[in-house]
């Protein structure tokens, strides 16, 4: 079992070392990452300039770019052998909801559900790095899990499924739930400064609180200790609205 490992935190990140090190029992690990911390890149892909890729003492592999550049890479020229699995993470804060859009986490194991790899990405509920070791020990579970009862088997095609993990000991989780994305209010303003030339600086504003947080949500899961395993898709289109927008068209 070949094993990719991406994030968007950037290799030296405390949770990609230890994704890393929980799958090193489930099969051969390569880590290709982002050489800087990319998060909220979504899929961006780096178009006006060459990329590098540099490698670590101990075989870690770095890119001067985004999480979905390192994926795009590793998979069409990078490795001579494609993996078996995406893996990214563990990503130091959540991902859940409306989230899920801008996330370079999700990004990168949604570049390997692309190319047909099976992918997940798997996030911390808080920031912190606080109980690190539940979250490793999660993301080793869900993977072994599937290698032996494949989940592709049971739905026919690859899958992307975004995991989100509370920060708390493992004994005290509640167990795990398929859930589906909840919903966010819109996001707080942004912050406005003076720069040292007297020039007006943003900050982009914190994430709205949750307005759809009901149960079968993400956001219910992991409040009440569960971890949250959200299968996702990306076709976007809005199936309900097509014949409206055919007639508004004639």
């Amino acid at each position: 079992m070949r094993i990719l490992v991406s994030n968007d935190d950037g290799y030296f990140s405390p949770g990609i070392k230890a994704l890393a090190e929980a799958m090193k029992s489930l099969g051969d690990v390569i880590v290709v990452a982002p050489e800087q911390n990319h998060s909220g890149a979504s899929n961006s892909l780096t178009l006006s300039r060459p990329l590098s890729v540099r490698e670590t003492a101990d075989g870690v592999r770095y890119v001067n770019g985004t999480p979905t550049d390192c994926v795009h890479i590793a998979l069409t020229g990078l490795l001579e052998l494609k993996p078996d699995i995406v893996v990214s993470g563990i990503n130091d804060g959540q991902n859940m909801g409306d989230d899920t859009i801008y996330s370079g986490t999700v990004a990168a194991a949604m570049e390997g559900y692309l190319f047909g790899v099976p992918s997940f990405a798997f996030s911390m509920v808080q920031r912190g790095w606080e109980h690190l070791d539940t979250a490793a020990r999660v993301a080793h579970d869900i993977v072994e899990r599937h290698l032996h009862h494949s989940l592709v088997d049971a739905v026919k095609v690859p899958f992307l499924l975004n995991v989100n993990i509370p920060n708390r000991p493992y004994d005290e989780l509640q167990g795990m739930a398929c859930t589906r994305l909840g919903k966010r209010h819109q996001s707080e303003p942004v912050f406005k400064q003076e720069s040292p030339r007297g020039e007006t600086i943003y900050w982009i504003g914190h994430a709205g609180s949750a307005r759809d947080a009901g149960p079968g949500t993400d956001f219910h899961a992991v409040v009440n200790g569960q971890v949250s395993v959200t299968p996702l898709q990306i076709d976007l289109t809005h199936v309900e609205q097509m014949r409206k927008v055919s007639e508004w068209l004639r």
